[in-house]
């Protein structure tokens, strides 16, 4: 094993990617700064969930509520599996935003970590995103008014208003194609542009270190 390790890290530099990504020093922090950790965690455990659901998932209108109830009741484990993504990513939404008011309010946000900052942000959004475009896949009733009226908020924007629906869904109506763009969005375009944005961050951390509490002074 130790031979094998330096065969590696003579080609790899796995001691310089320990020192550089683990083996950092932090400020005194608490328990609110683990937050991004278990941010990251919850994206992963979506992920991997989500990749289970979409071996019977059919994104049709047809077929959807179906495929759903066969993975509820009909699939080993399916329930649990589409209980721990349901749940998820309400938990998911929700820690992301304690972290990014735990930002706030300790202002991390200040310099040098302001693009830290803003990567954070559009990565809520991002979540906000995923929660958003999969609440529709059921294609149950819930679903199809919920999204209604989702769809229908940015439709009250002057001018590009009306656009921004009619490209949400589709067309001038909930119908097919809207489940397949908010399906492509969930499982594809959402998920690549949050981890893009998540390496960003990583490297920022990494680069830029977390900040400490903020005395009385600061």
């Amino acid at each position: 094993m130790e031979k094998l390790y330096t065969w590696l890290d003579e080609r790899l530099g796995l001691k310089t990617i320990y020192d550089v990504v683990l083996d950092r020093k932090v400020p005194k922090v608490n328990w609110f700064y683990t937050l991004g950790s278990a941010s990251l965690f919850l994206f992963v455990i979506q992920a991997v969930t989500g990749i289970f659901l979409t071996v019977y998932y059919v994104p049709s209108p047809d077929h959807a509520y179906d495929s759903i109830q066969f993975i509820m009741n009909g699939v080993a484990f399916g329930w649990l599996i589409r209980g721990i993504h349901h749940w998820g990513a309400t938990l998911m939404v929700l820690v992301v935003f304690f972290h990014m008011l735990r930002t706030f309010y300790f202002a991390s946000y200040k310099y040098p970590r302001e693009l830290t900052w803003l990567t954070g942000v559009l990565l809520l959004f991002l979540t906000l995103g995923m929660g958003f475009t999969g609440y529709l896949l059921p294609w149950n009733q819930r679903a199809y008014w919920a999204t209604t009226v989702g769809t229908e908020i940015p439709g009250t924007v002057p001018i590009i208003g009306p656009w921004i629906t009619s490209f949400l869904r589709g067309g001038p109506d909930l119908s097919a194609v809207t489940l397949a763009r908010f399906f492509s969005l969930h499982i594809w375009w959402l998920p690549a542009g949050i981890v893009l944005l998540i390496s960003v961050h990583m490297y920022l951390i990494i680069r830029l270190g977390i900040s400490s509490l903020p005395k009385k002074d600061d």
